[in-house]
């Protein structure tokens, strides 16, 4: 049958008349329409259910090569340079010994106490009280607290904790508060106070 045969019977065609079990005699425009869209059909559910979930998987895969490569970089960079990091580690593990060996082995309470007595009134400061609390044991070192309460002015409580943090023993000033005191002007400060002493071991 010729091709203008073929499409001259297609004009005549109903698709209602279409019978599936007897395809071989439709007419051959009709079977090459029906082909192509089971073809399509296929490849579609070819390409929804097989292919499109290995794009995906080649998606992430790719996304995982990418973060491997920037890891095997930070490593290489960190192995290469692990000479020097590790020298580093020995002249702060050097400095950081040095520093406590420069701690007294005893607090010297007696001396602390008076220093930070001159301190205040030196500033002006009324004293109020002095406290020691419980040592405190650390690994390489003990932290020895007191609690200090005093009454003045705002510029002389500015001064004292200057003076104080600038004693020649190594003392570090914590948490304070400050309320209103008695008479004009007057403030009421407490503070904590660390000074630290040697343990000459390693927290044992």
């Amino acid at each position: 049958m010729s091709l203008s045969n073929s499409l001259a019977s297609l004009k005549d065609f109903d698709v209602n008349e279409l019978d599936f079990n007897n395809a071989g005699e439709w007419p051959l425009p009709v079977q090459v329409i029906v082909g192509l869209i089971v073809a399509a059909l296929v490849l579609g559910g070819v390409y929804w259910f097989d292919i499109k979930d290995r794009y995906m998987q080649l998606e992430s895969i790719q996304a995982k090569e990418t973060q491997l490569k920037q890891q095997y970089e930070s490593k290489a960079f960190q192995v290469a340079n692990l000479p020097a990091y590790k020298l580093q580690m020995v002249e702060m593990e050097e400095s950081f010994g040095a520093l406590l060996k420069q701690l007294p082995t005893d607090t010297e309470v007696p001396g602390l106490l008076e220093d930070i007595s001159a301190t205040g009134t030196g500033t002006g400061l009324e004293i109020q009280s002095i406290t020691l609390r419980p040592e405190v044991s650390r690994e390489f070192y003990v932290e020895l607290p007191l609690e200090v309460k005093v009454r003045g002015g705002y510029h002389e409580l500015a001064t004292f904790v200057s003076g104080v943090a600038g004693l020649p023993r190594i003392v570090t000033l914590h948490d304070f508060s400050i309320s209103s005191g008695k008479g004009v002007g007057a403030l009421d400060m407490t503070i904590e106070a660390k000074t630290y002493r040697y343990s000459g071991h390693g927290g044992k």
